[in-house]
């Protein structure tokens, strides 16, 4: 394989009928030489005497065990390392194993890690002879009692407070498992960052033979470098490009990083990538590569039906992708979870940013505190090269911190002691380092809020944005509401940071949410000062039923709403308070001028006209070409800047229907598009559509 190789998921041989045969690591990669070892491994536990498939957690239904709270899990099969790979080092590598794994190889102890959600590999040279067949045996200890331990989502016995939004755990190899030749001396992990624009820099570490004063080389098409690994075996270097190709959600171009180590047959070969793109904060704006960002971003939890947390296969993770971008989003907040390195590299490949965040314990402890910490070196040596990684997160309203950052400095410490130590390992993102308010120490202030009556939405929204306010309510049970802040402490800058909201949604049923969806996002462009938004959520989760899509990512009923219009980069933001899902205006409705504003986040101003017409109720949004159209004259629109109001008149009408909406430009392209729908509206709560002070 050469440097110009097409990228392809590569199978090792006689493993296509395993599960997720893939190659694990396509942003490192080093297919030449690797045994797939996902498939069925003899299991005990408890009572239990079976087969088990790899890699599906215990509790999974792929797993073919399906059971939860056991709380240790031996898994043993046989291995044979190719007789060619003889006179090279062998590693073998976890894609994750919750929570404690101990790993033997006939009877000899290998290695052991903790932590649930990190990759890790142990050099297994000296315990193995090529062409030989051994037993490797992982020992896994699963706690039940879960709230001092990283573990998100998972749910907990005893359950903690986030048990209504927690879900089946996922315990024991629930990622791939797999063996690799390497050189003698190996590079075991490359660090590569592309922030300068025009060149990217590399760092090196190595293991194995001889790892002091050893000469690697760092190369792409057309540039090299040579470094020379000092005492601990560290080295770096940059790679200057002599015609810089910048990665963006528009252009995601990848460099590909050929690592040699040492010549000959036993030289070690690695292939990492990367892209040359800068994520930066300027006062409140958030710029990628010199232009303002505004983040369109959708909530994930990374779960699948069956499997868990961890996918079905390499080709669920890349329709994820593709899903979110289909419904308007720039931006997917993968939440609580390292996810497969597979789905990153999709990102990377396809342009679709990410807000990535490590799991958090529930409840607060110095030891629960180092837990955290201790997963985020990690973290950043796992997924640091990933170019659409353009914020990290840290803790989620905080859980593992008891709710109290504003009441507990050993609470607010611990936000403070995690952002520093992330900031020490990656200085190339924004970190967020409490998800959601009181924040203490954030490159970014992000907020939470859930809010069912979309007249308070629109107005909390506004003061919210023009500082008025700093608080807003959070429903922490059924009958429990608090008021949370912006901000856990008074030295907390209140203006230059940028603000956006990391959490909204709202509605029963899916034809609520989706009205929702509508407004609540509107209400979010009609504030330039915001950069942003991530809606709650990409799919539903067991019994959380607040997905965009089924848990098996199937369209649902939006009663006539498309998401890509409301996540467009050009949207309109309507001088009216609606009345309820199905039924924006009550009837009969008196004509009257509604007062229509646009947000564009395009890199060009528009100069847009704006149509107007009744159909028959639930008309798609192509029935515009409706007789009876109404239209404004031409309205000039800047980007990041909310335009003014233009009147559009929307005539009577007696009889349900939807008034169709739609901008074109100078080119008659159709480049925003929304509606109202008229119905009754029973009494009491009948009364006439509000139009907006704010026009």
């Amino acid at each position: 394989m050469s440097l110009s190789t097409t990228e392809s998921t590569l199978v090792a041989p006689g493993t296509e009928s395993a599960p997720r045969p893939e190659y694990p690591r396509p942003d490192r990669d080093r297919s030449e030489r690797w045994v797939n070892l996902n498939g069925s491994w003899d299991f005990e536990a408890d009572d239990i005497r079976s087969l088990i498939t790899v890699p599906f957690a215990w509790e999974s239904a792929a797993s073919g065990v399906r059971r939860t709270w056991l709380e240790r899990g031996v898994y043993r099969r046989q291995v044979v390392v190719p007789a060619e790979w003889g006179g090279r080092r062998v590693v073998l590598s976890f894609g994750a194993v919750h929570h404690r794994a101990v790993v033997r190889i006939d009877g000899s102890l290998v290695g052991e890690h903790v932590g649930g959600y990190e990759s890790f590999e142990f050099d297994v040279t000296d315990f193995v002879v090529p062409g030989v067949a051994s037993e490797l045996i992982v020992e896994v200890d699963a706690p039940a009692d879960k709230r001092a331990i990283a573990h998100g989502k998972q749910r907990s016995i005893p359950r903690d407070d986030y048990d209504g939004v927690s879900f089946t755990p996922t315990s024991g190899i629930w990622q791939s498992v797999w063996l690799e030749a390497r050189g003698r001396t190996y590079a075991r992990a490359v660090s590569l960052r592309g922030d300068s624009l025009t060149g990217i820099d590399v760092a090196v570490s190595l293991a194995g033979d001889l790892v002091a004063g050893t000469v690697v080389r760092a190369q792409v098409p057309g540039s090299v470098v040579e470094m020379t690994t000092d005492a601990a075996g560290q080295a770096s270097a940059r790679i200057e490009i002599a015609e810089p190709r910048l990665w963006s959600p528009a252009d995601p171009h990848l460099y590909r990083v050929e690592i040699l180590v040492g010549g000959g047959d036993t030289a070690d070969r690695v292939i990492a990538t990367t892209g040359l793109r800068r994520i930066e904060t300027r006062g409140e704006e958030l710029v990628l590569n010199g232009s303002r960002l505004y983040v369109r971003g959708v909530l994930d939890q990374g779960y699948w039906p069956d499997t868990g947390l961890t996918a079905p296969d390499a080709e669920a993770l890349h329709r994820d992708i593709a899903l979110s971008r289909e419904l308007g989003y720039n931006l997917v907040r993968k939440h609580l979870k390292f996810e497969d390195p597979i789905w990153l590299h999709e990102a990377d490949r396809t342009g679709m940013l990410v807000w990535a965040e490590p799991a958090c314990p529930s409840r607060f402890s110095d030891a629960a505190a180092d837990a955290f910490e201790a997963q985020l070196p990690a973290m950043v040596e796992r997924d640091g090269n990933h170019p659409s990684i353009i914020i990290w997160g840290l803790y989620n309203e905080e859980w593992g911190l008891d709710w109290d950052i504003p009441g507990s400095a050993s609470r607010a410490e611990a936000a403070e002691r995690a952002y520093d130590l992330l900031r020490a390992l990656d200085d190339s993102r924004p970190i967020v380092e409490n998800s959601g308010w009181a924040h203490v120490k954030s490159d970014l202030v992000d907020w939470h809020y859930y809010e069912p009556d979309i007249a308070t939405w629109k107005q909390v929204v506004a003061d919210l944005a023009d500082g008025t306010r700093e608080e807003f309510p959070v429903r922490l049970g059924p009958d429990f509401t608090v008021d949370k802040s912006f901000y856990g402490s008074s030295s907390f800058p209140r203006t230059g940071v940028p603000i956006l909201n990391s959490e909204y949604g709202e509605g029963f049923t899916s034809l609520e949410r989706a009205w929702h969806l509508r407004w609540e996002t509107q209400e979010l462009r009609r504030h330039d000062r915001y950069s942003g938004y991530v809606y709650t959520e990409f799919s539903d989760v067991e019994h959380e039923c607040a997905g965009l899509l089924t848990e098996g990512r199937r369209t649902k009923d939006w009663g006539g709403c498309d998401p890509a219009d409301v996540n467009a980069d050009t949207v309109f933001v309507l001088d009216l308070v609606p009345e309820r899902a199905g039924a924006d205006l009550a009837l009969p409705v008196a004509g009257f001028e509604l007062g229509v504003h646009v947000s564009h986040h395009g890199d060009a101003p528009l100069s847009l006209s704006i149509h107007g017409a009744w159909v028959s109720a639930g008309s798609p949004m192509d029935a515009a070409r409706a007789a009876d159209v109404v239209s404004t004259s031409r309205l000039d629109v800047k980007p990041f800047e909310l335009s003014g109001a233009v009147p559009l008149a929307v005539p009577a009408t007696g009889t349900a229907g939807r008034f169709l909406i739609w901008a074109t430009d100078v080119d008659e392209t159709v480049v925003a598009r929304a509606y109202l729908d008229a119905a009754e509206v029973e009494a009491p709560n009948r009364r006439g559509a509000r139009t907006d002070e704010f026009a």
